[in-house]
């Protein structure tokens, strides 16, 4: 048991020394936003898809951009535009000729999925054929070209961003690749201090110089410690108690602002991801073990995308994350105050 511990503490201590090498880097060059920074580290050491929302200007390409560069990843900047098609991503199998023998043969063009970390600009204008071929590299880590499928490198993630203001020529991304995406980032505006500075530092000589601090061995490794994280019982219990809340179609101990302002509930991937974050989020801020104060921390970036909001709901402004917060309100953190509850008893039992 000591010496479990005692590996515990290790893994804890080496990825708060690997966060914090990387906030160094990048905090050369982004202002403030640590909340969106460590809920991309937290991703990252997840093994998950990140989706950044915000109006231009925020730095959002930036912080990818530097995140890549500090990690030492082969990194990859997709704009996606209405004519952009699944072979301007995924590569093309082109005919090469051997001039010794006159002879022709296929070979295969790696387009620019074949990188460790994708910088998806504008992910919500190209098409849906595009974002078929985008889907299935976030799942399967590959791509499929004509009857060959690729595998891409690994440690391997999308980091999207969509602009939430101008909707003309946009393509709404379907629910299916939302789900993929394990949080939904909304990066807002910085405090008056923090804009003090971007502006001093964005109008003088000042340079930066990012150094990578971490391989993709490294991070590969960091993602298995991840997963050696030990969650209890109750924290999976209590993470279920929450997405299980959302399902309108289960009747069963639903609560009524949910019966009338959600049309479409999360799925189990959004279990899958609190349990997941929540590991990271432990072992980032030093404990061994996760709590149901990590779920409470991740649940709106892991719902609020996953849930489908009725008309009613739109009409008069009542938004997903403030679903979330009243179910975190009224969802019992105790393990005895959870299974006594006849609401949760009834949706335990459906």
């Amino acid at each position: 048991m000591l010496i479990e511990s005692l590996s515990r503490f290790a893994m804890s201590a080496k990825l708060q020394e690997a966060r914090q090498k990387v906030i160094e880097q990048l905090s050369q060059v982004i202002v403030g936003q640590t909340e969106v920074i460590d809920e991309l580290l937290i991703s990252v050491f997840a093994q998950g898809h990140c989706l950044l929302e915000g109006v231009p200007g925020l730095a959002k390409t930036l912080m990818v951009s530097t995140l890549a560069q500090s990690l030492d990843l082969r990194f990859s900047r997709i704009q996606f535009t209405p004519d952009l098609m699944p072979a301007d991503i995924t590569g093309i199998d082109i005919i090469e000729e051997n001039r010794d023998t006159g002879s022709r043969a296929y070979r295969f063009l790696e387009g620019p999925l074949f990188a460790n970390v994708i910088l998806a600009d504008e992910i919500n204008r190209t098409p849906p054929k595009t974002q078929s071929a985008l889907l299935e590299a976030m799942q399967e880590h590959r791509v499929t070209v004509g009857r060959n499928r690729h595998p891409l490198p690994e440690p391997f993630f999308v980091l999207a961003t969509q602009n939430p203001i101008e909707q003309e020529g946009t393509y709404p991304l379907p629910e299916a690749q939302q789900d993929r995406f394990m949080f939904k980032v909304f990066v807002q505006y910085p405090s008056f201090d923090e804009e003090f500075e971007v502006v001093r530092k964005t109008t003088s000589l000042e340079t930066s110089d990012i150094r990578p601090v971490l391989k993709a061995e490294e991070i590969i490794e960091l993602q298995k410690t991840v997963r050696q994280v030990p969650t209890s019982d109750h924290v999976t219990r209590y993470a279920l108690a929450l997405v299980r809340q959302t399902r309108v179609d289960q009747k069963k101990g639903i609560p009524d602002i949910v019966q009338q302002y959600v049309a479409w509930g999360a799925g189990p991937r959004a279990v899958q991801y609190l349990v997941l974050g929540g590991k990271a989020r432990a072992l980032l801020l030093g404990r061994s073990h996760v709590t149901t104060e990590d779920i409470q921390a991740l649940a709106k970036p892991v719902l609020r995308h996953r849930l489908v909001m009725n008309f009613l709901a739109e009409s008069e402004g009542f938004s997903a994350d403030a679903l979330v917060e009243k179910l975190l309100d009224e969802t019992p953190t105790k393990e005895d105050e959870l299974f006594r509850d006849p609401r949760f008893q009834s949706l335990f039992a459906a």
